[in-house]
């Protein structure tokens, strides 16, 4: 962010003031050494800060870009640790000193944290470092002109105060040749790093062409170490839909693949009844063919018989004819 809220016309006020020059606000920033959280009946009286003011400042992009990356933190992300807290805030006055003007980053991020339950009250309204006790561990700034000191005195500033990772997203390239400038701090001042992982909050930056709500456009986007984005709220509708989807298709699949494996197993059973029935077919064929040879069996049996009485009337008849013959002589 470039422009600030605007200055009250009460000098003793410490005000959000853009005219305010970054060498004046450098130069009373207090070390990280000197934070510490204070106990409640040792806050200060911040009756002359002005934490807010109700004027617009930002563009519409910056707007979309601060609150796509405070958004899907709190939808997604818990780190490590699930159970982590974590501050994410867009647009909110820093204070480091009673009677220093706040740098107002376009996003902050302080790890370990917990919002005060009463954030109307004036001493909940920003984020006060005697308070919190520590200072935020990411501040991203988002390029909207040439005015903001962003590569210089912020630069500067941050660094001061302890800010582990100061981003810097200029994506119309308003200050040189690069998009996103990355950088960690490492004793006492920044060294500018490549990678887009920051090991110490376990959050990695990447940038994304892609359709946030009615917008498509390059967005800054946070994401895991192996690239995978932090989802916002309706990425995760979407990718949740999606896999519900996918389980009601393979489970549709399932249905299906167990209803052919029963309809195969329905066709051999028939198949392995025709068997037995075909079997028993033979099997009374079989029967029925030993039944009609015994039966003509019996049947030449019988036939044999009567040809023998047959047989033994003739030879009665014959021996009565001779012995008659006999008689006559």
């Amino acid at each position: 962010m470039t422009a600030m809220l605007s200055p009250t016309p009460a000098p003793e006020t410490v005000s959000l003031n853009p005219a305010t020059s970054p060498a004046q606000v450098s130069k009373s920033i207090p070390s990280p050494s000197t934070f510490t959280a204070l106990a409640p009946e040792d806050w200060p009286n911040i009756d002359h800060l002005v934490t807010e003011d109700d004027t617009p400042v930002d563009n519409i992009f910056s707007e979309k870009q601060q609150r796509l990356l405070v958004e899907s933190l709190y939808t997604s992300w818990r780190g490590a640790d699930p159970k982590r807290q974590f501050l994410a805030l867009a647009n909110v006055g820093l204070f480091c000193g009673i009677n220093q003007p706040p740098l107002v980053p376009d996003v902050l991020l302080s790890l370990e944290v917990k919002l005060f339950e009463d954030i109307w009250t004036k001493a909940h309204r920003s984020y006060l470092l005697w308070e919190y006790g520590k200072p935020p561990e990411v501040v991203i700034e988002i390029v909207s002109n040439r005015q903001g000191h962003e590569l210089d005195s912020k630069l500067h500033d941050y660094a001061k105060i302890g800010v582990a990772y100061y981003i810097v997203y200029d994506p119309e390239k308003q200050l040189g040749e690069k998009v996103l400038y990355l950088y960690e701090r490492r004793h006492i001042r920044y060294v500018e790093i490549n990678g887009p992982w920051l090991p110490e909050i376990e959050l990695g930056l990447t940038l994304w062409h892609g359709q946030y709500e009615d917008r498509e456009d390059t967005w800054l986007r946070w994401c895991d170490q192996e690239g995978h984005l932090i989802l916002t709220g309706a990425e995760r509708v979407k990718q949740e839909r999606q896999h519900a989807e996918q389980e009601r298709q393979r489970a549709e699949q399932e249905r299906q693949r167990a209803e052919q494996e029963r309809q195969r197993a329905e066709q051999e059973r028939q198949r392995a009844e025709q068997e037995c029935q075909r079997a028993e077919q033979e099997r009374q064929r079989a029967e029925q063919e030993c039944q009609r040879a015994e039966q003509a069996n019996q049947e030449k049996e019988q036939a044999l018989f009567q040809l023998e009485q047959e047989r033994q009337r003739v030879a009665q008849l014959v021996a009565q004819l001779q012995a008659l013959e006999g008689n006559k002589k």
